[in-house]
C-alpha cells in the first residue's frame, strides 16, 4: 500500500491567470520507490497558523478588527481557515512535483484577507492538512491490478509564505484598488448619496462622509 509523504518547495505569483492567484510546488513521494501510482486524488485544507508568529505593535493594531485588543489575544488568537482546494496529480513511481494553485480574494469580509492586510512584513506560517485517493499497481487475491487507498488524514506539510509574494499577486490584480463589501441597504444610502450631490466617484463619497460625519447621508 503505498505511503505518500508530502513537502512544500516553494510559492509564486501566477500572472494571466482568471482570478489572483498564487501557486505552490509541491513535492509528492511514496515510501515505496518500486509501486506504481497511477494517479491521486488530491484534498488539501490550507490553514493560517497565526500562534507561530510575532507581531509587532504596528501589526497588532492593524489585526485589532480580526482578534481584538492584544491583551486579549491570550483567547482570540487562533488558527484560521484558510481555504480547501483540491489537485490531480498524474501517474509516478518514487516521486513526483506538482503544482497547487489557490485563488486570493481581496473581500474585506474573509477573515484570511483582514489577516494578510493587517501585516506588515514577514512571513504567513502556513499548514497543509492532506487528504484524498490514491490508484495504484497493487497485489489482490488473484493477482495484480489496480487498488484503490486512502490518504491517511494525519498527513500533513508547512510552510512560510512570504507576505511579498501576497502583495505581488494583490497588486497585479487590483493595482491602488480595495475591495468593500456592503450590505444592499447600505450601498443603496450611498448610492443615492452619490447621485443626489452629483459626486462622481466613490473614493470622494466616502471622503466626503467621513468629512462631514454630522450630513446625513439621505433625507
Amino acid at each position: 500500500m503505498p505511503d505518500l509523504n508530502f513537502g512544500i518547495e516553494s510559492v509564486a505569483a501566477v500572472s494571466y491567470a482568471a482570478v489572483p492567484t498564487v501557486s505552490f510546488r509541491l513535492r509528492v513521494s511514496n515510501g515505496n520507490s518500486e509501486e506504481q501510482i497511477h494517479s491521486v486524488l488530491l484534498r488539501a485544507q490550507i490553514q493560517i497558523e497565526v500562534t507561530r508568529r510575532h507581531y509587532s505593535p504596528q501589526e497588532q493594531a492593524g489585526l485589532q478588527d480580526l482578534f481584538g485588543p492584544p491583551e486579549r489575544w491570550g483567547q482570540t488568537l487562533k488558527n484560521m481557515l484558510w481555504t480547501h482546494v483540491g489537485v490531480n496529480v498524474p501517474g509516478f513511481k518514487k516521486e513526483t512535483v506538482v503544482e497547487i494553485p489557490v485563488p486570493c480574494t481581496f473581500d474585506f469580509s474573509v477573515g484570511a484577507t483582514k489577516y494578510f492586510h493587517g501585516l506588515t512584513h514577514g512571513d504567513l506560517p502556513l499548514n497543509f492538512q492532506f487528504s484524498g485517493t490514491v490508484f495504484y499497481q497493487g497485489l489482490y487475491q488473484g493477482g495484480e491490478g489496480l487498488q484503490v487507498a486512502p490518504i491517511s488524514w494525519e498527513k500533513e506539510a508547512k510552510f512560510k509564505l512570504p507576505l511579498n509574494v501576497w502583495r505581488q499577486v494583490i497588486d497585479e490584480y487590483y493595482p491602488n484598488t480595495t475591495w468593500l463589501c456592503l450590505r444592499r441597504d447600505a450601498f443603496e444610502k450611498l448610492y443615492e448619496y452619490k447621485v443626489r450631490n452629483g459626486i462622481p466617484t466613490w473614493e470622494e463619497v466616502i471622503e466626503r462622509v467621513m468629512t462631514n460625519a454630522a450630513e446625513p447621508v439621505r433625507t
